[in-house]
């Protein structure tokens, strides 16, 4: 009833008016009574939620969960958007900027999301009280009062450029996971996933779709919407099994099915026939531990997925090496008509160099960073229907792996890469600041450091941008080796956009907090300007010691009181000048 008439109806409603509408059902741990993929199979848009991480829920993998039922809903029942709540805080107020949300919103990327709905971004009818207002204690307070707000293009560009990818093509599943009729997907596996092997991804399904929308193809079992998989995967919860639902898995068994899951040991329905219900298990189950094959399709009991899999000479779909025994890289797998596209996503705080293995053969690869736009040639070699492409991921990466042209060249090996430190920029800089922050227009430091470290008060609290400038003296013999002149600004907290002579080379807001600076850079002399930007959190605490008189910053509720500790903020370490070839 609720799945029917209230959000299947609200469908019909909204259509008749030209309208379509979002559902975000029901978060994690909250209750729902109905299934959380049923109420979401009309939707224009299902969506799930993701809460930041270091706040409530927002250790990327409580609501990654939720976000997986809206990407299976869209995948079985053909809406292709995925949409989740995105970035939502509560606590460590005004103190996220793109380098810290990033993980966060990785992990929706991953969990299946490719529309982002930011949380929150609260109207701001005074342009004189910033930050200004906000949802109570909850955030992230993304709002044109932000300090970074005009840097931002270049981290919504990052989340644009990833989601439109990621609504190419279709999704890649080897496995479709049926979790049962009694609880929801959310609370079932909101502290931990399903046990699916390393190098596969699923989708899950439930008695709505598995009864009215999956059938079989050629022994793989697909969907309307043009998605197909390998192996229907049966968890524990399902074990109290609907004699309709029975019917169905003999009727998909029969026709060539591959199923993998303990045997049900009775139904839930006091209306069904048990009798009947025990006639259709005995037969579609053997004894524990055994194969047993019905019709065109099998049934495996005891066995895990990835036996299962290996059975069936289905390969990983994603592997890698790990150089470190944390090394860990999430990834997405979408298929168009005449290329393949994988998103890998680095999930630690390092560099990682790694040989990644891909289920795809004989095309050209690329690699595109959504970052900035860049693509670049990889180095790779595929045989026995498999690809191997070397990947250098810089800290909390994300890069897009294209499979492009079809090409008989089995294997392309380019040239290392050569970093080379020309200088380092030392010695004096000037150093503004932004007008009516409580800072002084301009000082002059000798030595890069926070600005938290300063005696000032006005430049200890600062929050806004400070713009570093000076002079810098480039010799001949940097531009006679033909490579390319990079500027690394070292740790940044929080975003930095770097102009030389002039010309703005785009703003940088994680590590490595780098530019190209070729052809911009001259022999001679050069000025170098660094705008850095930190975040609220410095100002606001500021505001909150016993000596102001006058408060810079206006919210609706307090945040910070006088001894919580600061942030770093500004230029940390050397700048310094590469040559990369």
């Amino acid at each position: 009833m609720v799945s029917e008439y209230h959000y299947d109806q609200l469908t019909t409603l909204l259509h008749e008016r030209g309208m379509k509408r979002y559902s975000e059902s029901h978060e994690n741990g909250r209750a729902l009574i109905a299934d959380g993929m049923e109420v979401k199979r009309t939707a224009d848009i299902p969506m799930g939620a993701m809460w930041t991480s270091g706040t409530i829920g927002g250790d990327g993998k409580t609501y990654n969960v939720d976000i997986r039922e809206s990407a299976s809903v869209a995948h079985i029942y053909g809406q292709n958007l995925v949409a989740a709540e995105s970035l939502t805080a509560i606590g460590n107020a005004f103190a996220f900027s793109p380098e810290r949300l990033k993980p966060t919103a990785d992990m929706e990327l991953a969990s299946g999301l490719n529309r982002f709905v930011i949380h929150t971004s609260v109207h701001q009818p005074s342009d004189d009280h910033f930050p200004g207002l906000g949802l109570g204690p909850f955030g992230q307070w993304f709002t044109h009062h932000e300090t970074w707000a005009e840097q931002a293009k270049s981290w919504t560009d990052y989340l644009s450029r990833s989601s439109y990818m990621l609504q190419q093509g279709k999704f890649v599943a080897d496995i479709i996971y049926y979790y049962g009729e009694d609880n929801n997907i959310t609370s079932l596996f909101g502290k931990k996933l399903p046990n699916v092997p390393e190098g596969y991804t699923y989708d899950f399904v439930n008695a709505d779709a598995l009864l009215n929308v999956l059938s079989v193809k050629n022994g793989q079992i697909i969907t309307p919407s043009g998605m197909h998989y390998k192996v229907l995967a049966l968890d524990a919860n399902s074990q109290q099994m609907t004699l309709k639902v029975a019917n169905k898995i003999s009727e998909l068994v029969k026709a060539g099915a591959i199923v993998v899951g303990p045997k049900p040991i009775g139904t839930p329905s006091l209306t069904d026939d048990k009798t009947a219900f025990n006639v259709v298990i005995n037969e579609l189950w053997g004894a524990d531990n055994t194969v047993k094959s019905i019709g065109n399709g099998k049934i495996y009991t005891g066995e895990s997925i990835e036996k299962v899999l290996t059975a069936l000479a289905v390969k990983p779909d994603f592997e890698y090496t790990k150089p470190q025994a944390d090394t860990q890289l999430l990834y997405v797998h979408r298929e168009l008509p005449e290329q393949e596209l994988y998103w890998v996503n680095n999930r630690n705080d390092r560099t990682e160099n790694i040989e990644a293995t891909f289920r795809v053969s004989g095309k050209t690869v690329e690699i595109w960073h959504p970052e900035t736009g860049k693509i670049e040639q990889a180095s790779y070699s595929f045989a026995d229907g498999r690809t191997k492409v070397s990947l250098h991921l810089e800290p909390n990466d994300a890069v897009f792996v294209v499979f492009k042209d079809n090409t008989t060249t089995a294997a392309q090996i380019l040239p290392a890469v050569i970093e080379t430190k020309l200088a380092a920029v030392e010695g004096n800089w000037n150093l503004s600041f932004q007008k009516e922050r409580g800072a002084p227009s301009n000082i002059a430091i000798d030595k890069l450091t926070s600005w938290t470290e300063n005696s000032d008060a006005g430049v200890k609290y600062f929050s806004g941008t400070g713009t570093y400038s000076k002079t810098i003296e480039a010799p001949k013999s940097w531009f006679k080796n033909a490579g390319q002149l990079w500027i690394d600004l070292g740790d940044v907290k929080n975003l930095a956009e770097v102009i030389v002579n002039g010309k703005s080379l785009g703003v940088v807001w994680k590590k490595p907090f780098r530019v190209d600076a070729t052809g911009i850079l001259k022999p001679g002399k050069n000025t170098l300007e660094i705008k850095v930007t930190n975040l609220w959190v410095n100002r606001l605490i500021g505001d909150a010691q016993k000596d102001v008189v006058k408060k810079i910053t206006y919210t609706t509720m307090p945040f910070y009181k006088a001894d919580a500790p600061l942030l770093p903020s500004g230029l940390l370490s050397t700048v310094t000048v590469l040559s990369v070839k």
